[in-house]
């Protein structure tokens, strides 16, 4: 069995309340939920801190968890919630959904689900990439790039483009070589999320501010796979305007 679990906290510093903001008569979390309910997924749960959120989810007729409000990370607030279900043992597979995507796509999660589709060959994690298909992507700082194996795993995460190239100028680098981006989506092994939350935050996590190296700099391998599609995550004022406006158009 798999499942989804979608953490989402009310407070932020950009977007207060971010969960329950309005989307074209509709809550973000809502939407977060309907979409990830398309996907080939047994059950969607939203892990939430606030009272406010948990009792909006049940009465559109979702279903969610209160988690404590003291969690440094939504990987620690995911955990908590599969303990409050009870530790299912039919669950092989978490999937952790960004509560701040109301645009996600049910093939996106499908994706990684997918690799959890024969037990005894699942990766320990599983995320989600995208080609990166324009200069101002791939310097973006706000977007992690990702490099890979040749078995698909990831080998690093940065904000900075991997590789630097030393050929070329950095005008040039897309046209030689072919860039990935990382996309927030991951899916675990119940037993391995357990062992995420145990881990120290590590050198190069802290470096970076991306919470997926502390897992690499302890061993654990991350299969990514693929997508053409985006993502459009939630951030900002500014940022439901625009969201706003895709759905008007």
């Amino acid at each position: 069995m798999v499942i989804g679990l979608i953490p989402a906290r009310f407070a932020s510093t950009r977007l207060p309340g971010k969960p329950l903001v309005d989307l074209g008569g509709r809550s973000m979390i809502q939407r977060v939920v309907a979409q990830a309910r398309l996907a080939n997924l047994a059950r969607v749960i939203v892990a939430t801190d606030d009272e406010r959120i948990l009792r909006h989810v049940q009465d559109f007729g979702g279903e969610a968890v209160l988690t404590r409000p003291n969690h440094p990370s939504g990987t620690d607030r995911l955990w908590e919630a599969f303990q409050q279900l009870g530790s299912p043992a039919e669950v092989h597979c978490i999937v952790n959904i960004q509560g701040d995507e109301p645009f996600i796509h049910p093939a996106q999660i499908n994706a990684l689900v997918d690799l959890f589709a024969d037990v005894a060959t699942a990766p320990a994690i599983a995320t989600l990439v995208k080609a990166v298909v324009s200069e101002e992507e791939l310097f973006s700082p706000h977007l992690p790039k990702v490099v890979l194996n040749q078995q698909g795993e990831a080998l690093y995460f940065s904000r900075h483009p991997l590789p630097f190239q030393r050929q070329y100028p950095p005008a040039d680098w897309l046209a030689h070589h072919r860039y990935l981006r990382h996309l927030g989506l991951y899916a675990y092994q119940p037993a391995v999320l357990q062992q995420l939350t145990q881990l120290p935050v590590s050198p190069l996590e802290a470096a970076e501010s991306l919470e997926q190296l502390r897992w690499l700099e302890a061993g654990f391998r991350i299969r990514c796979a693929e997508t053409e599609l985006d993502a459009f995550g939630i951030d900002t004022p500014e940022d439901v305007e625009k969201a706003r406006a895709r759905l008007r158009g």
